[in-house]
């Protein structure tokens, strides 16, 4: 590694403690907030539809609601999915002839049930219908619901909605563009639409990149950074399948709680490399993470805490005995890219997409994510080593140190936020 014994001289505990204030100050426990995901199934027929919806009590959060906490609350948040979820019998908006009712819903969720009536009842051969979603979006813009929507004749498609790309509209059974449209494969979103998906969501998912920009601190050849990038890629393209495609299904909170324990360790072990690699930090995190296990069993449970503080030490121990820092932090990075790729798959394994549409969408969102991690290396990367350039690297120094620790403190945050929340 460059820089050692060049630039700022602030040690590690000074600078954590800044970047601590400054989160603990700024962040709120929406912070913690994972990926806002929403689901709806819609049986149309020719006079409205029936609507099943669904969505996790977190995100209810974001607007100062708890469909768990009262009657008035779970009424509050029924009736604003009704408004928020529309369906359109061409201009003219559906309605609900009665409030949603309360559907059983997996842990952490709630759903609910209404049925709409369109206001006409023409001839269902020339109707179009539109579904618009705007959950979410005024204080989530990365909002994205998926829909599947099943016809009288049995036709059934998924499509994905987001705050750039809120509607889609079709026709009934019986309208020659509904079947030009299956005809054409065009009913669901399309390759491009997932690869889209996936450019967004690594973009937007602030805990992935974090992780990437605390990788990317202390690369300074473009030997390392490839090493760390495909180390990083391989590992979340394979767990992202297994995943999406049903093969393993890991504990989702848990995988969230995880990825911010790995933003953490990694920025972590950005600073013990920049300073002089003594007892303090590895001491930290191996007593940190056992002292997590007297607050009881969270998302991770107390024989977890006991391997991550075990993993941890051992690495530590590994990185000060090791003439080759960048291999093992390759390693690493292949390691926790594993858990990453599982919090990239809940975008699409609770679809429940038939295997024929679940290949293609899998196949364009990992692509999307690839590109759009790409991207942020192309622009970061550079910018750093124009830092590392000028009064001997001193900049560059003050920049790892400075934004591995703030990396840190965020990754702490989460850690801590998605594990006892």
């Amino acid at each position: 590694m460059r820089r050692r014994g060049i630039g700022s001289r602030l040690p590690f505990g000074a600078l954590f403690l800044l970047a601590t204030g400054v989160v603990a100050i700024a962040a709120d426990p929406g912070s913690a907030h994972t990926r806002s995901i929403s689901y709806s199934t819609w049986e149309l027929d020719g006079s409205g539809a029936s609507v099943r919806t669904r969505i996790s009590r977190l995100d209810f959060t974001r607007l100062g609601l708890d469909p768990f906490g009262s009657v008035v609350d779970q009424d509050a948040a029924a009736m604003y999915l009704a408004r928020h979820l529309s369906l359109y019998d061409g201009d003219a908006r559906c309605t609900a002839p009665h409030p949603p009712v309360p559907l059983r819903a997996p842990t952490g969720y709630v759903a609910f049930s209404w049925r709409l009536d369109c206001p006409s009842a023409t001839d269902i051969d020339t109707t179009k219908r539109t579904i618009a979603s705007r959950i979410l979006t005024d204080v989530a813009p990365s909002h994205l619901h998926f829909l599947r929507v099943e016809l009288s004749d049995g036709t059934i498609f998924d499509r994905v909605l987001s705050d750039s790309d809120p509607q889609f509209a079709f026709g009934l059974p019986g309208d020659p563009d509904l079947a030009a449209a299956a005809q054409a494969d065009e009913l669901g979103t399309s390759i491009a639409g997932y690869l889209a998906i996936g450019v967004d969501h690594i973009l937007s998912g602030w805990d992935h990149l974090a992780f990437v920009v605390a990788l990317l601190l202390l690369a300074t050849t473009l030997r390392e950074l490839a090493a760390l990038v495909t180390s990083f890629t391989v590992a979340h393209s394979v767990t992202l399948g297994l995943a999406t495609l049903g093969v393993v299904e890991p504990d989702a909170v848990a995988v969230e709680a995880l990825i911010g324990f790995s933003i953490a360790l990694v920025a972590a072990e950005n600073t013990w490399l920049l300073s002089e690699r003594g007892r303090a930090i590895p001491f930290s995190v191996v007593c940190g993470l056992l002292g997590m296990t007297l607050l009881g069993d969270g998302a991770i449970t107390r024989p977890a805490l006991i391997g991550l503080a075990l993993f941890s030490g051992c690495h530590f121990g590994l990185l000060r005995r090791s003439t080759n820092a960048g291999a093992l932090r390759a390693a690493v990075a292949f390691a926790f890219g594993l858990i990453h790729g599982f919090g990239f798959a809940g975008v699409l394994s609770e679809m429940s997409l038939p295997t024929d549409l679940m290949v293609p969408a899998l196949f364009g969102f990992n692509v999307g994510v690839e590109l759009g991690q790409l991207g942020v290396v192309a622009i970061a990367w550079p910018l750093l080593r124009a830092l590392d350039r000028p009064a001997e690297g001193r900049y560059g120094r003050l920049t790892a140190e400075l934004g591995s620790a703030s990396i840190c403190a965020v990754g702490l945050f989460w850690f801590a936020t998605r594990s006892f929340s």
